[in-house]
């Protein structure tokens, strides 16, 4: 802020020490009168700099952006007038000399005095107009500075709210699995709730950025579908395939684990054999996921199938990727099928 008004009062500086000079500049090389300078250019430059000033500090903000137009113009009216006045005043009073230097057959040859007045208030509203210009830019980009900041706000408060709804549904399901195994296998419950500390260690110091590494991400999937696979049966085959090397890829967090658990929820089935097969590439900066699963739809009683981690999805998607991302899901022959697009870059 205190460099840009830096620049500001330069800019401010250099205009008028370029309008100030410019007498000199169009007539180089020829004799110039001081005085016919002082009296006929800096001069109403002087009361044209009080005028710009006077609008630029105060009267458009007090009067022309509250909606006091005519007091606006009142007090310009009034402004002009007493600098015209005083003009003549000071010419008349003390460079008679310059007035005496006129040719006589130039006399009577100007134009009438009404066009005179009107001419010399002509050009007292170029600076009011300009600082009319000026100020409404100012409040115009100032607006839209609020406005995107008032919006970028409202996602990031969005943003954090899906990413904190998202960690303790996660963390209900998960125990709500580890609980089905307690009874059954204590040694795998064990073994679960350990894996579970290292995902729930991960979610909660290394997800709060808005980006993490791709090769992060898949490494947590991994570790996660490993922990659904101590609780299900043989009859349930989980294949999954993810891209080896480090691609470089920057993802927000936590974008595909909720595809996962929905695969894990829904196409599993404890007396009929299930397939679940994840895949993951990448093509350039595009990252293409995809999930086939046999599709057990749960019971209306069984709340374990809220899908909210679903609605967390798509909400998170049109918030961080818009425009860049596709999402489609069906069933075809029993298979419930899931395809998600994500252009990075």
């Amino acid at each position: 802020m205190y460099h840009n008004k830096k620049i500001t009062v330069f800019s401010h500086l250099l205009v008028w020490f370029v309008l100030f000079s410019m007498p000199y500049v169009l007539s180089y090389g020829q004799d110039q009168e001081i005085m016919r300078v002082f009296a006929h250019f800096w001069i109403p430059l002087f009361f044209y700099a009080i005028v710009f000033y006077l609008n630029y500090s105060i009267l458009i903000d007090r009067y022309l952006f509250s909606n006091n137009t005519l007091l606006f113009v009142g007090i310009n009216v009034a402004l002009i007038s007493f600098f015209l006045l005083l003009r003549e005043q000071l010419e008349s009073n003390y460079f008679q000399e310059l007035a005496r230097k006129v040719p006589t057959e130039n006399e009577g040859s100007g134009p009438p005095f009404k066009m005179f007045i009107y001419i010399q208030m002509l050009s007292y509203m170029a600076p009011l107009l300009f600082a009319i210009a000026i100020k409404t830019t100012q409040r115009w980009v100032k607006t839209e500075a609020e406005s995107k900041e008032a919006a970028n706000f409202k996602l990031q408060s969005e943003l954090q709210h899906l990413h904190y709804q998202l960690q303790p549904h996660f963390f209900f399901n998960s125990l709500n699995n580890i609980y089905s195994l307690v009874d059954i296998s204590p040694d795998q419950a064990k073994t679960s709730i350990h894996s579970l500390s290292k995902l729930m260690r991960y979610m909660l110091y290394e997800t709060n950025m808005e980006k993490v590494t791709l090769s992060k991400e898949i490494e947590f999937m991994k570790k996660y579908i490993d922990l659904m696979k101590l609780r299900v049966s043989d009859k349930t085959s989980v294949k999954y395939s993810f891209p080896s090397e480090n691609t470089g890829i920057q993802i927000a967090p936590l974008l595909f684990i909720s595809l996962i658990e929905n695969a894990f929820k829904h196409g599993v089935s404890a007396s009929k054999e299930s397939l679940i097969d994840i895949a993951m590439r990448c093509e350039g900066q595009t990252v293409l996921f995809t999930i086939a699963n046999d599709n057990f739809p749960k019971k209306i009683a069984d709340k374990s199938g809220s899908g909210i981690g679903l609605q967390n999805l798509e909400k998170r998607l049109k918030l961080l990727y818009p425009n860049q991302y596709t999402f489609t899901n069906k069933v075809l022959d029993n298979r419930f099928l899931v395809n998600l697009t994500i252009e990075t870059g």
